[in-house]
């Protein structure tokens, strides 16, 4: 089973290699003995991320999620970075692919799919709903330091 490596690591960042898209199929996501999800890794807890989860996940052709799922709390956003496929949302299905971005809120009932003839590769970002405010959009300072490289 592939294992995500650290790149660079300090007090104020984390930095990790999940390898190339092409090798997503390698991760095995073990929810339980007898869950196990192919082509599917976390990220955030090997970043230490604090407000937010992702994962990436590699759907090979004629494979799907296999189940619906919601959350209590966390909105989720996917992009799809390859492939196509279909997703589903209470029971409403529709097209995705390479572009494709889909949000979900905490009660929508989920599931993709791949439908096409190549791998569907898709980012998950959860997050806990209803957190992002008008403030955050202006959360960033510009600096007046000078890249240095």
């Amino acid at each position: 089973m592939k294992k995500i490596e650290t790149i660079a690591k300090a007090d104020n960042f984390c930095a990790i290699n999940l390898g190339r898209m092409s090798e997503l199929g390698d991760y095995v996501l073990e929810l339980g003995p007898e869950v196990k999800i192919p082509g599917k890794v976390f990220g955030g807890a090997t970043l230490g991320a604090t407000g937010a989860q992702f994962s990436m996940q590699s759907f090979a052709p004629g494979t799907e999620t296999g189940f619906l799922h919601t959350h209590r709390e966390h909105e989720e956003l996917y992009f799809f970075l390859g492939g196509k496929g279909e997703f589903q949302v209470d029971g409403r299905v529709f097209p995705v692919g390479e572009g494709s971005v889909v949000r979900v809120a905490p009660a929508g009932r989920r599931s993709v799919r791949n439908n096409g003839s190549e791998p569907l590769v898709m980012l998950c970002v959860q997050y806990r709903q209803g957190t992002f405010t008008a403030d955050d959009a202006n959360d960033a300072s510009i600096l007046p330091d000078k890249v240095e490289w």
